[in-house]
């Protein structure tokens, strides 16, 4: 009968204690979520700062684009552009609103383009906190994370080719097309042929830019390429 008392002493005595490490081993599985969840949240929040610095930067690649395209063809400086500067105020932080937007953040900090690399930096806030967990606080918790993306001309400008004509020759012949009237028509006036061809290096390739055929201009990723930092 001592026997049989002892035995029931000591489970007894273990129930609390097996209680206790079950409760303790719950906890950490909570706390082990949330942890998971508070990465969650904060992996997110990366991701919509990423999408959005890449966005402004590839805005702000489409306009240098734009802007390069149109010095060639009114005939203004273009070499500040070719290497990624030269451009008054942008709207390509708001393109980084939209899509931290659509991954569901808030833009909180826009800066660029900052040069030397020319870059944008975007920093977001998730809309949504990581809610609650065992660990006080994670209610009012949000995500917050930081991009950089860095626009890179990809092309050079090539020398000019020395002239080939010999100077005697001056523009007897040109002189002789205006006497008939042919030499306004041949595209003087339009102030298209006297721009010459403009040659870029890029990536190591060769490449021509006829300003009288910009309907083939480069698109914007041959002549920069945008990606992040780090």
């Amino acid at each position: 009968m001592a026997a049989r008392r002892d035995l029931r002493s000591d489970a007894g005595q273990a129930f609390p204690i097996y209680i206790t490490a079950v409760a303790g081993l719950l906890f950490l599985a909570l706390a082990l979520f949330a942890v998971g969840q508070a990465g969650a949240t904060r992996n997110g929040g990366q991701t919509a700062a990423d999408a959005a610095a890449l966005a402004a930067a590839q805005d702000y690649r489409d306009q240098l684009r734009k802007a390069f395209l149109e010095a060639i063809a009114n005939g203004g400086a273009w070499d500040d552009l070719l290497n990624g500067r030269g451009l008054g105020s942008t709207s390509a932080c708001d393109e980084a609103r939209w899509f931290a937007g659509r991954n569901g953040s808030d833009v909180t900090g826009c800066h660029g383009p900052e040069f030397l690399p020319t870059s944008f930096t975007v920093t977001v806030r998730t809309r949504k906190p990581v809610g609650k967990t065992v660990i006080p606080g994670t209610e009012r918790k949000y995500g917050e994370a930081t991009a950089k993306a860095v626009v890179t001309p990809r092309c050079t400008a090539e020398p000019p080719a020395p002239p080939t004509g010999r100077p005697d020759d001056g523009g007897k012949g040109d002189g002789g097309g205006k006497d008939d009237g042919k030499g306004g028509d041949g595209g003087k006036d339009d102030g298209k042929d006297d721009k010459p061809p403009i040659d870029l290096r890029c990536d190591g390739v060769d490449l021509t830019i006829d300003p009288t055929r910009l309907d083939l201009f480069p698109d914007a990723k041959d002549l920069f390429s945008v990606h992040l930092a780090g």
